[in-house]
């Protein structure tokens, strides 16, 4: 099955993130199709590559796009969150990390599980069908208030009460089962010059319930300090994300490691005797240039964020 995702900053994540060892390994704690992975192994005839995916589907994808590199592949089928908690791999600690936070373009184009409102498809937008809740059952289930609130929290919808109100009304008609009939209910629910603004108005709602659906901000916030106990001092971690509550998840957690400092501000005197445990390689995300966007325009906006580990956290103790 050919590739059908464009991976974003390819070059800019090969410069950061290239492992300097002989043999070095690099985790992708979100492997996708397999796109940053395959340049590395491309480039680098000894690195190793661990790819993490919760979902089964694109990881078989990118096994079959990788199968000639395979003697320096390992694949986990599962959230990066439980692979770092449970962290399978021992002792062996990795050199770099990567964690692209977008939503592949498969899963758009080929997963028929409701990522999209230009396919009529089932609610569902789970990456891992072992998740308990679907697209459906948010939709369907949860009370107007905090159906709106998820909506305009993770969503940034103004319209999120109106919207909220059309879905609940609407199902109390008939349950609300696909993305078109979604997608007409927000049509109609939003101001008529709300419709044809630079967005359709149904997508910052249908990216608020994948993200709940899927758990994305909680898994993020855990996994990046569990992640960072494991790199090696002097190993490397890279983040993309595309969504502003991401960004800020990954920019507060790397200034905090930032900080040779810990103690309250209101101490006159440093009592920690802290160190800081990386340093920021990225003063400012990496954004990708005009060429790469109008040749991938979901790449907009995407941000590139990368620290260095300096030391071991328990060192700081």
């Amino acid at each position: 099955m050919p590739s059908v995702h464009f991976s974003v900053l390819k070059e800019e994540v090969f410069e950061f993130l290239s492992p300097a060892a002989e043999n070095g390994l690099l985790i992708d704690g979100t492997l996708g199709e397999g796109g940053h992975a395959e340049l590395f192994l491309e480039r680098l005839n000894t690195v190793r590559i661990v790819g993490i995916d919760a979902d089964s589907s694109i990881l078989e994808v990118a096994r079959q796009r990788l199968k000639a590199y395979k003697e320096r592949l390992r694949f986990f089928n599962t959230w990066f969150n439980i692979f770092y908690t449970q962290y399978p791999l021992g002792d062996e600690r990795p050199d770099a990390m990567l964690f692209d936070l977008g939503i592949s373009s498969y899963h758009y184009k080929r997963a028929g599980r409701g990522f999209t409102f230009e396919k009529d498809e089932p609610l569902d937008m789970r990456l891992n069908n072992t998740l308990e809740i679907s697209a459906s059952d948010i939709v369907n289930e949860y009370p107007e208030k905090e159906l709106a609130d998820l909506i305009f929290e993770y969503g940034g919808e103004r319209y999120s009460r109106k919207i909220a109100r059309s879905i609940v009304q609407a199902r109390e008609k008939e349950r609300i089962h696909s993305t078109g009939r979604l997608k007409d209910i927000i049509w109609r629910a939003v101001p008529r010059e709300y419709q044809y603004g630079r967005i359709h108005p149904a997508t910052r709602t249908f990216q608020a319930i994948r993200i709940v659906v899927n758990g994305e901000l909680a898994r993020l916030t855990i996994t990046l300090q569990n992640a960072l106990r494991v790199l090696k001092p002097g190993g490397r971690m890279g983040v993309i994300s595309f969504h502003s509550l991401e960004d800020r998840i990954v920019k507060d957690f790397f200034r905090e490691k930032n900080k040779s400092c810990t103690c309250p501000p209101e101490w006159p005197i440093c009592q920690c005797g802290g160190k800081r445990v990386v340093t920021i390689l990225t003063k400012k995300p990496i954004c990708p240039g005009d060429a790469e966007v109008k040749e991938n325009p979901p790449s907009r906006s995407a941000k590139f964020r990368v620290i260095e580990k300096l030391i071991d956290e328990e060192a700081v103790q």
